[in-house]
Formats: C-alpha cells, sequence, structure tokens
C-alpha cells in the first residue's frame, strides 16, 4: 500500500501553456520523488502591449511518499 501528496505549483513560460507545465513538472521533479501525475488547475496569461507575453499554470502536482 502507498500514501500519496498533492501539492500546489506554478509554473510560467514566454512560449505556451504546454511549455509552462513542462517546466513545472521538470522543476518539481528535482525536489519531489515518485511524481505520478499533475492536473492543471488554473491558466492564465500576462499581456504586455496587446500581446500574451506570458502563460502561467497553477497544477496540482501528486507524488507518492516513500515507505
Amino acid at each position: 500500500m502507498s500514501t500519496a501528496r498533492v501539492t500546489e505549483i506554478s509554473s510560467t513560460s514566454s512560449k505556451s501553456f504546454d511549455d509552462a507545465v513542462e517546466n513545472g513538472v521538470k522543476r518539481a521533479s528535482k525536489t519531489l520523488r515518485g511524481i505520478t501525475s499533475a492536473w492543471v488547475k488554473e491558466q492564465k496569461v500576462k499581456v504586455k502591449d496587446g500581446k500574451v507575453s506570458e502563460f502561467r499554470v497553477n497544477m496540482m502536482v501528486t507524488f507518492v511518499l516513500d515507505d
């Protein structure tokens, strides 16, 4: 039997929402072991001079706790 924990993180990208998700999971993997999934909870964009300048995602990352 295993036990998991869920934590919320935010990540950004100047390219796309997909890239923001990739960046977030990659960064979380440096600190958290056993990541099994990520759920994108919210997406936002930052606008500068009438153009999208930043893509931001808030996501819930699930990881299994060590025994």
